[in-house]
């Protein structure tokens, strides 16, 4: 097999690059390496083995019609994004690029030049906009959600909020209609929140990461005053450790023929949901330290919950998640312990 990864440098890039790599596959990488830990990322794949790296962008049809053409990868795994929300708002034409206009770069290329590739891309939650037409009961930890105890399933209506939301949004949509009107393999992963190993999270993005930092500097006594966070911290997701997202991926790979045309919420499930507040306390028990920290506004768009309910993947491919959020921060810690 012949496997593509756009972004293949990022968090769950590396990690999807490295699990080809163990099973001895050919790999191509396309990534411009403008993610922080990119080149990180790069170096520790190239001790793992030997792939091919393409420095190039995403938003260029050139360069990536010119990578699918010469490489003819039989799986593409499209993680090329922008992923911050509020970069979107920031540079609201940069998230359309990047993420829109990217992925139909791709579609074309791959229509125009491998159109039996198994195409998987990673799309986000926030296609289901801001939820809030929904109920929901405040406890002294977090929101619940009312009437979905196990989790929003694929059939909650669209609601694109933010330039963030549109962008991968149409992504999204786009990846369904080339199944459709074109024939393509397309797969469509709506990720809750990942962590794991290989992410250098910030304060845009990768929330357990970034907190688990802000713990660790605490316990270092290396900030000067307490970290932030946006609302009450009382808003819930639901976690998912990199390992287990690495199997759903090639679980679908495996079992396409039940995948394509196919959009599926991917995430930990309730067993696995955090709110702020609650990961705080257990990174309290487990690092032995006490964490002090200021609120300021939400952010725009935020949800106050969203928890994947996963069972259409369990019943097309199998999947379901193995590492439980406990385990999985303990891992996470060691990680980030690692890069402070």
């Amino acid at each position: 097999m012949r496997y593509l990864i756009t972004g293949g440098c990022g968090f769950l890039g590396s990690n999807l690059a490295g699990e080809v790599l163990n099973r001895g596959e050919d790999l191509l990488i396309f990534d411009n390496l403008s993610r922080v830990g990119s080149s990180s990322n790069l170096e520790w794949l190239k001790s793992k083995g030997s792939f091919c790296f393409v420095h190039g962008d995403i938003r260029s049809a050139s360069d990536i019609s010119r990578v699918v053409s010469t490489f003819q990868p039989d799986v593409v795994f499209h993680l090329a994004g922008q992923v911050a929300m509020t970069t979107s708002l920031e540079n609201p034409r940069l998230d359309f690029e990047i993420n829109a206009l990217g992925t139909f770069n791709l579609l074309e290329a791959v229509r125009n030049s491998t159109p039996n590739a198994i195409v998987i891309y990673s799309s986000t939650n926030k296609v289901y906009g801001d939820l809030e037409n929904f109920s929901y009961k405040e406890t002294p930890t977090r929101w619940e959600v009312e009437g979905f105890p196990e989790g929003f399933d694929e059939e909650v209506g669209f609601d694109f909020r933010s330039p963030y939301g549109c962008s991968k949004g149409a992504a999204d949509q786009y990846m369904l209609d080339f199944a459709r009107n074109f024939g393509l393999r397309t797969i469509v992963f709506r990720h809750s929140s990942i962590f794991g190993g290989r992410q250098f999270s910030t304060f845009d993005q990768g929330w357990v990461g970034w907190f688990i930092k802000q713990a660790i500097l605490t316990k270092k006594g290396a900030l000067s005053k307490p970290f932030t966070i946006s609302g009450d911290g009382k808003q819930v997701r639901d976690v998912l450790f990199a390992s287990d997202l690495i199997r759903c991926y090639f679980l679908a790979v495996e079992h396409w023929e039940n995948s394509i045309g196919k959009a599926y919420n991917i995430g930990g499930g309730y067993q696995n949901s955090l709110s702020l507040l609650e990961l705080f306390s257990l990174l309290e028990d487990e690092l032995n330290v006490k964490l002090s920290f200021s609120k300021i506004p939400w952010r725009a768009n935020d949800q106050k919950v969203f928890i994947a309910n996963s069972k259409r993947a369990r019943q097309d491919f199998g999947w379901f998640p193995q590492i439980g959020k406990n385990d999985g921060i303990k891992l996470m810690i060691q990680w980030v312990k690692g890069t402070v």
